[in-house]
């Protein structure tokens, strides 16, 4: 099984950038597709990003394509998500989450193990 812990949230002003780390244990994190996702308050948890088990094919929300990037390293058994150009609107909870397929698919319901979720705000 797979255990997930996230790290790097923070408080940033607007324009500014934060990079989240994603530490997995279990061996299945290199058999997997992997994802973040984020809830804000009084809002439903969103895909904002996911990674292929390779790493080759990722996928981005709309809203943030083109700021943040995403990226895995299976030797290290991490992911880290990239964010730049962060915007008041990306303040939320990200989670770091692992699918229970080898594709990205963007549906929450795919991803089976969930790390805690770290604190993201981005003051205007």
């Amino acid at each position: 099984q797979v255990q997930l812990v996230e790290s790097g949230g923070g408080l940033v002003q607007a324009g500014g950038s934060l990079r989240l780390s994603c530490a997995a244990s279990g061996r299945t994190f290199s058999s997997v597709a992997m994802g973040w996702f984020r809830q804000a308050p009084g809002k439903e948890r969103e895909l904002v990003s996911a990674i292929t088990l390779s790493g080759r094919n990722t996928y981005y929300a709309d809203s943030v394509k083109g700021r943040f990037t995403i990226s895995r390293d299976n030797t290290k058994n991490t992911m880290w998500l990239q964010m730049d150009s962060l915007k008041p609107e990306d303040t939320a909870v990200y989670y770091c989450a692992a699918s229970s397929v080898a594709y990205i698919e963007t549906m929450e319901g795919y991803y089976a193990k969930w790390g805690q979720g770290t604190q993201v705000t981005v003051s205007s």
